[in-house]
């Protein structure tokens, strides 16, 4: 379980396809204080570290995660937004995150709006699949690349956030432009008010 609050945009240090799977080595300042069989979110997607040296660590993307998210589209030298789990005595800062991302979309536009961004988003619209809450509403929360945002413009098939100076320089927002493939992850509670309202 996470929260969507990025504690550091880690380095990508190296990438090895293995048959359907990615390993992903990564740098990040608190490597020293990973286990193997921890989750770390990357971008928002739940994985498990694999493997440790003195300064980087290894995680696996398998086939499925891949279809979803963009973790296929890393290269060496790539910055990952990174979350470690949520410790349950804590203030819940972001909103509920799983980790386990829904789709992908594309930034559309990045406005500058006197010391702060506004970035669009547009991904597939799926009717049936909007039905069961994946979908955006007005001031509601949604998860980009691992990032807890506030959704405005909601559309059918795009969004907008409002991105502050130290989300853009502390995430991997700086490096998002139009054409970059982001992960979407939506609000889980939507999902669930959604699917006992189709019982009901």
């Amino acid at each position: 379980m996470f929260s969507g609050i990025v504690e550091e945009a880690a380095l990508v240090v190296n990438r090895v396809i293995d048959q359907g799977n990615i390993h992903l080595s990564l740098r990040c300042s608190f490597v020293n204080e990973l286990k193997i069989d921890q989750s770390v979110a990357h971008n928002g997607v739940c994985l498990t570290v694999v493997s440790l040296t003195e300064d980087t660590y290894t995680v696996t993307a398998v086939k499925e995660t891949l279809e979803r998210s963009n973790l296929g589209l890393l290269n060496a030298g790539d910055k990952v937004n990174l979350e470690r789990s949520m410790l349950m005595n804590g203030r819940l800062d972001g909103h509920i995150v799983q980790g386990h991302v829904d789709q992908t979309a594309v930034c559309a536009a990045v406005e500058e709006a006197d010391g702060s961004w506004y970035y669009t988003f547009e991904y597939t619209f799926d009717k049936e699949k909007a039905r069961e809450g994946y979908m955006t509403v007005e001031k509601g929360s949604v998860c980009v690349n691992g990032v807890s945002l506030t959704v405005c413009n909601s559309k059918d098939n795009s969004f907008q956030v409002a991105i502050i100076p130290f989300t853009y320089e502390c995430t991997n927002f700086h490096q998002i432009k139009p054409g970059t493939v982001v992960n979407l992850e939506f609000d889980i509670i939507g999902k669930y008010i959604s699917k006992i309202n189709r019982y009901n």
